[in-house]
């Protein structure tokens, strides 16, 4: 855990047949002078981060998701799980101290996602792209800037909000509550002014999260999506048919922003998010209630003027900037004939 957190890496992997490995500015090298772990080694550095209750838990349920504090230095989310018959882990680390938008680099418009009073705004992205570090810096910013009741729910709690000008809530999966949609249920009793819901994974969080967002409420979520245009076929996709006319209509009322985020390598060393960024202005509810989601990308492209970018965008900034190379931009884009457009090849 020390390597990590000295290296400023990302997450450490515990596997038999394996060196411990470490990730660092997103590529994976061994722990220096360990040997491949057997089976005993292995379990003898898993066991010390679980409770009796969570090795019982492991025994039946074969993996399990938690939070771990070491020492005074980092947070970790730590996944147990097992591979081959054997004990396995990944840990991510969660930095201690919560970055600023600035801090992050990240386009002026995330402080106007902050200021909503009501509605859903979506960051989305694979795992491991920094989503959860761009959501604690917003929820961050509203912690620090007005008096509001934030409730967090999460599986594990990643990043610990200390108290500003705002009261905070943080519930953590199986063992503050027992499940998303319970906890967003129950959330419209607990007077929050902002939901902050850790994973959107199923129709009935996804119904919830709606539900809150409708009523009054600021809900920022996260789903494993590449796109702004497939997040919402995601969210709709999720739905039975008979409900997916409903819950488009539901959508293009309620959501706000699709933030999609990539962390790229870039030239200095670190990483840096690229970010594609679709507002929900009328035209984008309207393809929403039309079923014309292939056509957001194009009022994304062409609506500069209300901080709309896509993700090519993003990149070839940070091309011109000189932040990354040509190559990085066209290997992180997910339209590549737009990327090599934009670059002129």
């Amino acid at each position: 855990m020390e390597s990590i957190i000295q290296k400023n890496g990302s997450d450490i992997h515990l596997i038999t047949n394996s060196p411990p490995m470490l990730r660092v500015d997103g590529k994976l090298e061994a722990v220096e002078g360990i040997p491949s772990l057997n089976k005993d080694q292995a379990q003898m550095l898993i066991d010390p981060l679980l409770t009796k209750e969570q090795k019982d838990y492991v025994k039946v349920n074969k993996e399990i998701d938690f939070g771990f504090q070491y020492k005074d230095k980092g947070r970790f989310r730590v996944n147990v799980y097992h591979q081959q018959g054997d004990i396995a882990a990944a840990l991510r680390l969660i930095p201690t101290d919560i970055k600023t938008i600035e801090d992050l680099l990240l386009p002026d418009i995330f402080h106007k996602f902050t200021k909503f009073k009501q509605g859903l705004v979506l960051i989305t992205g694979p795992t491991g792209e920094g989503k959860s570090t761009t959501l604690a810096a917003m929820i961050e910013e509203i912690n620090s800037s007005r008096g509001e009741h934030i409730l967090t729910i999460e599986d594990p709690v990643e990043f610990i909000y200390k108290p500003k000008k705002s009261i905070i809530s943080q519930r953590e999966i199986n063992k503050d509550t027992h499940s998303w949609a319970v906890a967003l249920r129950s959330a419209l009793r607990e007077d929050p002014d902002v939901v902050l819901v850790g994973e959107m994974r199923d129709f009935e969080t996804i119904s919830a999260a709606l539900t809150v967002a409708e009523t009054g409420h600021l809900v920022f979520g996260t789903l494993h999506t590449a796109s702004a245009a497939q997040t919402i076929d995601r969210i709709i996709d999720v739905f039975p048919a008979s409900q997916q006319n409903q819950i488009r209509q539901q959508l293009a009322a309620s959501l706000q922003a699709v933030i999609s985020q990539r962390l790229v390598p870039v030239t200095s060393g670190g990483r840096m998010a690229a970010t594609e960024i679709m507002v929900a202005i009328p035209s984008i509810r309207n393809l929403i209630r039309e079923e014309k989601i292939f056509q957001i990308d194009n009022i994304i492209q062409t609506s500069a003027e209300h901080g709309m970018m896509l993700m090519e965008t993003s990149l070839m900034g940070m091309v011109q900037r000189g932040a990354i190379s040509k190559e990085v931009a066209l290997a992180y884009s997910s339209r590549p004939q737009e990327m090599k457009r934009l670059l002129g090849m």
